[in-house]
């Protein structure tokens, strides 16, 4: 099947001789501008309430407000924003198509679910008379000055956390939506300055933290910095920074002009330009050789941040991926499958195999976080869309294993607050079977065993792969689910089959918020694995871009009612949930 099958055409029609007023459709971006004027007003709470009441108030403000913008996304979808009615917005800088309310709609549950974790404060015992939770008691002291013990001692909380988290999913939300270069670097980099300062607020092990931080804000940078010289490359390759603009001038379809005639006839720009743009986005989703900050940002920033950055950061950039590979560069795939191949079967194997040698649960998971990554670009790399509907249905599945996971691994604590070396996890399933057990579930979807949704993921983009023409890149990704599940199993057999220590962990007693986060982790992980094909195929519904001119939906065949499954599919999360 062709790539340009794959989004929907729209055609402009452009007024000469007169200015416009800028256009803005409020309504159709509302998921997005909820999110933002949610996290406005947890800056305002943080000003104005008094810090007892701060914790309540960002909680319920969150939790209000990610709902809310999750219900616009089911009423766009159902209102037919996913098919018929699929167009550019907002002066042609956001998409409103089946793929963008899709994404949007995990990155808002995941976000949710995040909440949850972020709010729970009864894994420590109290300091002072006052549940602390994950987070420095003053982000600003220096670790272990007078003035952070001051804090501690009076009870201070970082409940500025609430807004940040708000902002970077707000980043996230535009981020796969982009519909021109520009846009997608302001999106990222409203969602990534957040993720900078949330890795450095651990309570515990804080110049750890501050140390991940470090390194995460400088690689971070270094990506956006290639990221924005390719945009730079590609708007002096094609003259627009459009996304259907610089499609229309890869596939010459677009009206030559002299300019464009001296720039068009030299690739190196656009070869280059595309090259950084999409280094930019593997750095995100920690693809090899990208992927150098992932194990040391993962297991020193607090593991609610690790846990929620896992899941919705993949959603997002793998989100712009698509739209980039599928919408901007299908003119270029005979260029970029090749170099795609290489980095998904690097990305699988080296995640495979270093994450044997782990000893520390958080950078293990960094690594299968890693592996994984090069199962979904599998999917990617099939240029079809059975691979599109695949990717999506693997970042929902993902996305929530992920999130049950690292809220498992902050209940397993010892006197140094979380126990994350495997050998203190050592007879976990004797002493605590219920969470050693529900870690195991979790594990198990990892490893891609049948009746979880890791299974069901991986099959769907192994098929589209194969499909794809891409068999040999299959064989290496089961080969690496094989090397995968060598240390995933590892793990379960010394939580049920080694000796408890006697000096070993605990498992906490946690807040209702931690276990509905791990029970919907659960819930997820088993019902997409139990009965998949029903998500399969709304995923599938969802998985058509639109291409063209804002304002204008195009007139080429949809798939059948995508608008319903993607409400459908909404709707059915929630009834999971």
């Amino acid at each position: 099947m062709m790539v340009h099958s794959l989004w929907t055409s729209a055609a402009a029609t452009p007024v000469a001789g007169k200015i416009t007023a800028p256009r803005i459709e409020y309504t159709q971006l509302a998921p997005t501008l909820i999110v933002f004027a949610a996290a406005v007003l947890g800056i305002l709470l943080e000003a104005f309430l008094p810090r007892r009441a701060r914790y309540l108030a960002q909680l319920g403000v969150s939790v209000v407000g990610l709902a809310a913008a999750f219900a616009a996304v089911i009423a766009l979808a159902a209102d037919g924003y996913a098919s018929t009615k699929a167009h550019i917005a907002a002066m042609g800088a956001v998409a409103i198509d089946g793929p963008a309310l899709f994404l949007q709609g995990t990155i808002l549950l995941v976000g949710l679910v995040g909440v949850f974790t972020f709010a729970e404060r009864r894994l420590d015992p109290k300091a002072h008379g006052r549940h602390i939770d994950s987070f420095a008691a003053q982000g600003s002291a220096i670790p272990g000055s007078d003035q952070e013990k001051d804090a501690t001692k009076a009870g201070f909380t970082t409940t500025e956390v609430f807004p940040l988290l708000l902002f970077a999913i707000g980043g996230m939300l535009i981020f796969p939506a982009a519909n021109d270069l520009l846009t997608l670097f302001i999106a990222l980099e409203v969602f990534s300055l957040p993720l900078y300062l949330l890795c450095a607020l651990a309570r515990r092990r804080r110049v750890l933290s501050q140390e991940a931080a470090v390194k995460y804000f400088l690689l971070g940078a270094f990506s956006s910095a290639f990221l924005l010289f390719g945009v730079a490359l590609l708007y002096g390759y094609a003259g627009t920074v459009t996304y259907s603009g610089i499609a229309d001038v890869v596939d010459g379809s677009a009206k030559l002009t002299p300019a464009l005639a001296a720039t068009t006839g030299n690739d190196a720009l656009l070869l280059i330009g595309s090259a950084l743009v999409v280094m930019g986005l593997l750095f995100k989703v920690g693809a090899v050789p990208f992927h150098m900050w992932t194990p040391d940002v993962y297991q020193g920033a607090p593991t609610p941040v690790t846990g929620f950055m896992a899941a919705a950061t993949k959603v997002a950039a793998f989100g712009a991926l698509l739209r980039l590979l599928y919408v901007v560069l299908p003119g270029l795939r005979w260029d970029w499958r090749p170099v795609m191949w290489g980095v998904a079967i690097l990305t699988m194997l080296l995640g495979a195999i270093v994450a044997v040698t782990q000893t520390d649960v958080k950078r293990l998971l960094a690594y299968s976080s890693i592996a994984h990554a090069g199962f979904i670009l599998s999917g990617v790399i099939a240029t079809s869309e059975a691979g599109v509907s695949s990717v999506l249905f693997y970042l929902a599945a993902y996305s929530f294993v992920t999130l049950g996971a690292f809220a498992v691994v902050t209940l397993v604590r010892d006197a140094g607050g979380e126990a994350t070396h495997l050998s203190r996890w050592a007879g976990l399933g004797r002493r605590s079977p219920l969470v050693a057990a529900v870690f195991a579930v979790f594990l198990l979807a990892f490893a891609g065993i049948p009746l979880t949704s890791g299974f069901a993921g991986k099959f769907a983009v192994f098929k589209a792969a194969a499909q794809g023409g891409a068999m040999p890149l299959v064989i290496v990704g089961v080969i690496s689910s094989a090397i995968a599940a060598f240390f995933y199993i590892r793990v379960i057999v010394l939580m049920f089959f080694s000796e408890p220590k006697a000096d070993g962990p605990t498992v906490a007693v946690a807040s209702p918020l931690t276990y509905t986060a791990i029970g919907i982790g659960v819930a997820v992980t088993l019902v997409l694995g139990v009965a998949p094909q029903y998500f399969l195929d709304l995923a599938g519904q969802a998985g058509v871009f639109v291409r063209g001119a804002p304002g204008v939906c195009g007139d080429a065949p949809a798939p059948e009612t995508p608008a319903r499954g993607v409400g459908v599919l909404a709707a059915s999360i929630c009834l999971v949930l």
